[in-house]
């Protein structure tokens, strides 16, 4: 793909976990103690299945976030179970969520450094989906908030909440580039709506947030191998 060159673009909204902090990872860690925690009832990918399937019919309900996905470990272990399992492994289950509340954020490298680039020249925000209240909290914790001039916390980034972004912003689809990890979230909607996006692979990606190979052949971006390389194409 030849060098895109962004010169209509007045705001640069990122991602939040996985591109400016790791967070992924702390899913699959919690997802092994969930399985160890249920190994007495079924093997492990049936675990991780039956896990996953309900995360995935709980979305509409809860949402993304640690605290959906905790309910949905609750659920799980109780028909995994049969509704056998004690209760003290009900409260490994909920101390697990606890533990990952409760994670220091660990940022990903050059992070605070390309965020102070290009606030000099661009409006920059943060535009990431999740729990409301995890997600305030990452933000303060990680000591990046004094570099975005806006926040929003999505509860899904399908084209129509990248276009209600838009509007709040006053801005054209065009002047907007987005910056992510998420081909499915942080690439795709844009794309779709005539913004721009770079996309920025973390090493360990949930798998509802995977897309195809046609899919990906279909669509217009860039893709940076680390977040400095952003800063060459401006």
């Amino acid at each position: 793909m030849n060098l895109k060159i962004y010169k209509d673009i007045k705001v640069i909204a990122f991602d939040a976990d996985d591109t400016l902090w790791a967070n992924e990872t702390y899913f699959r860690d919690a997802e092994q103690e969930f399985a160890t925690i249920l190994s007495k009832y079924q093997s492990k990918i049936k675990i991780d299945n039956e896990l996953f399937n309900k995360e995935i019919e709980n979305l509409k309900l809860y949402g993304y976030g640690v605290k959906g996905f905790v309910l949905s470990m609750l659920e799980s272990a109780l028909e995994i179970s049969n509704y056998q399992i004690n209760q003290e492994d009900i409260g490994k289950i909920l101390n697990i969520g606890k533990a990952m509340l409760d994670k220091p954020i660990k940022l990903l490298d050059d992070i605070e450094l390309v965020l102070q680039s290009l606030q000099t020249n661009y409006k920059v925000i943060l535009a990431t989906k999740g729990d409301l209240l995890d997600q305030e909290r990452k933000l303060e914790k990680s000591g990046l908030l004094k570099y975005f001039h806006h926040v929003e916390v999505m509860s899904d980034k399908k084209a129509i909440n990248y276009l209600k972004l838009i509007a709040c912003l006053d801005i054209k689809p065009n002047e907007l580039l987005m910056i992510g990890n998420s081909l499915k979230s942080d690439v795709l909607p844009l794309i779709e709506i005539g913004a721009e996006a770079i996309h920025i692979p973390f090493h360990t990606t949930w798998i509802h947030e995977e897309i195809s190979e046609l899919e990906k052949s279909l669509i217009d971006y860039k893709t940076v191998l680390n977040i400095k390389e952003v800063l060459t194409l401006f």
